[in-house]
This record gives C-alpha cells, structure tokens and sequence, in this order.
C-alpha cells in the first residue's frame, strides 16, 4: 500500500512539472514570436508571460493589467498637471519619462472626487533578498507592483513598462548585476536614470567600482542602451533562469532560452554564464550516468567534448570583460549614490518648473 502511495506521488509530480514545462514553453514561444516580428512587440506582454510561467499560470492578469493602468493613468494625469524647464522640441517625450520618474520616486498627492485627497506612495528599493535567492519572485514586477517594494531588476522593468504605454521610449541597460535605464533628449543627449535611488547618475558612477572592464565597455556588454529586441532578450535569460529554480529541471531548455537571447545580444554576458552552467549540468548528468568523475571525462568522447566547450566558452566571457561583482560590494555600490551624490550625479539634467 505505502509503495502504491509513493507511485501516486510521483505520477502526480510528473504531471505537473510536464504542465509546468508546457506553460514555460508557451512563453518562450510568445518572446520568440515577438523577436521574429510575427507578433507585435510588447513589453508589458512579455514580462507578464515570464512571471505567469514561474506562478504556473495563476497570475492575476486583471490585478496586472489594472494597476498598470491606474499607474498610466496617474503619469498622465502628471504630464497634464504640470510644465518642465525644457525648451526642447521634444518636450513631449520628456515629460512623459520625467511623469514616470516621479511617480515611481517621489509622493503624489491624489484628489478624490468627494473631496479627499489621497497619497500615491513611491516605489522603494527592498534590501530584503534582492537577488531572489530566498524567493525567485522577490524579482519580479508583479510583486513590486503589491507590495511597492523591489530591486534593480523590478523597478527599470515597471519604468519601461509604464514609458511604453505612454507611447514612449525607456532603454534598459547593464552593469554588472544590475538593470537601469538610459534616455537621449536633444538638450542633454544620452543620460542614465536610476530608480534604487531616484537620481540620474553619470557613467562614472556605475565605472567605479572597478568591476567594469574597459573591455566589457567596448563589447557592448555594459552601459549599451539596449533596443527593444535586446530588452526581449532579457526576458528570454529571466525565463531560463525562473525554470532553473525548479525541481530537475532540464538544461537543454534553458540552452533554448540562452542561445535565442545570444542571437539578439550576442555579447548578453550573464547569457554566456548561464549557458556555460547549463552545459556543466548536463555534463554532470553524462558523468553520472556513465558512472565517471569530472577528472576521467576524457574517457568518454562525448563528455569531453562538452568539457572543452565550457572551457573554451569560460575564455569567451573573460575576453568580454565580464567580471562578477561581489553581492555585499555591490550593496555597498548603491549606496554610494546616496551618500556620495556630488561625485557621480549629472547636474546638466532640468528640474520641473
């Protein structure tokens, strides 16, 4: 009886993670879809695709949908209610970015019909697990937008979102372990806004601290405003690195993923490391299933094989410039916007009026 229990169980297993592995697969179909152009371009629908996969197809797509548009509503509302210090011919497009930017850093107060008046609280940065280590869901935009709490991968991703459906632009852009995003307008040209901190940082402020190699600058893998495709590519690493988070996964899925997003961003550097981790998992699985350790792989062809493509595929991401930042010194780097602002903010940026 206990044996049939057991069989039940596992029966069951089975049949969700294949559910599970369908709804991943139906997102990667959609991103792919979006970057062959048969769809149309979506960000909002992309990202929404990622997190549903990970949530095993129960997010609440009217809670999404309807706090994205209250917050549209509100940067509307913020363009209309107010003039900038710009005299730019494309004072539109600015003030649509600086409406978001304020409404995600700063307080709005809200007046009611009856006569309330209400306060739209800003987005905060949450020290709690901001790699998503303890909880994979501590990254994304659905939780940010419950709970106005969220990291360097939630916040750019609620900005572009919300930039778009104003009829926008937003770029997203790397560092090392780190999502922001750049804006070009014709009085200051190319400038970098920050949501952990709500400030417009110069480059020199995400160069110093000397974990972006000249080289990683050069090959595009850092401080590049990405395009919309690449931004899609992004999504595509997200949604290889939620199914890597559960049970078993398999690697030839997530090979999928990185390689779709290195055709987009050839030189997307965590895509290399994740594709190098994916190979070594299934380099394990070869080694164990023939009964081997790492150190006799020679022994069996195809193992070797797999083992010189890791080794040659770890020489590629060093001669990018990737280099990883350690966690705690990365904390330290964000808070040095903070406290350091003199040295690294851009002052040709206007103010509102």
């Amino acid at each position: 009886m206990k044996k049939r229990h057991i069989t039940i169980i596992l029966l069951c297993l089975g049949l969700f993670s294949t559910a599970q592995d369908e709804l991943y697969q139906k997102s990667y179909d959609q991103l792919n879809q979006m970057l062959q152009d048969i769809t149309t371009y979506s960000f909002k629908k992309a990202v929404f695709s990622v997190e549903n996969a990970y949530y095993k197809g129960r997010l609440d797509t009217l809670m999404f949908e309807n706090k994205i548009k209250l917050l549209t509503l509100l940067s509307k509302g913020l363009v209309n209610s107010r003039s900038l210090i710009y005299n730019g011919k494309d004072l539109d497009e600015v003030e649509k970015c600086a409406a978001v930017f304020s409404l995600m850093t700063d307080s709005i107060p809200i007046a009611h019909p009856d006569g309330e008046t209400f306060v739209h609280l800003p987005f905060q940065y949450d020290f709690n697990d901001p790699f998503g280590h303890e909880n994979w869901e501590n990254m994304f935009v659905t939780k940010l937008l419950q709970t106005h709490k969220g990291n360097c991968h939630s916040l750019p991703y609620l900005y572009k979102i919300l930039a778009e459906e104003l009829d926008t632009k937003a770029h997203l852009a790397l560092a090392p372990s780190h999502v922001y995003i750049k804006h070009f307008n014709e009085k200051d040209g190319w400038f970098n806004t920050e949501l952990t901190s709500g400030v417009f940082p110069r480059d020199a402020w995400l160069m110093a601290s000397g974990y972006i190699h000249l080289d990683a600058i050069k090959n595009g893998v850092y401080l590049k405003a990405l395009n919309d495709k690449e931004s899609i590519a992004l999504c595509m690493l997200d949604l290889a690195l939620g199914y890597t988070k559960q049970l078993n996964y398999n690697p030839d899925f997530v090979l999928k993923c990185v390689n779709k997003a290195l055709e987009i961003f050839p030189n997307f550097a965590s895509a290399h490391v994740l594709k190098t981790e994916a190979k070594g998992k299934k380099l394990h699985q070869l080694l164990d299933e023939n009964e081997l350790t790492f150190d006799i792989a020679d022994q069996l062809p195809k193992a070797d094989g797999l083992k010189t493509e890791i080794e040659k595929d770890l020489r590629h991401i060093h001669e990018l410039g990737y280099r990883q930042m350690p966690e705690s010194m990365y904390l330290d780097w964000l808070i040095s916007l903070k406290t350091e602002q003199e040295k690294y903010i851009n002052q040709k940026l206007r103010t509102f009026k």
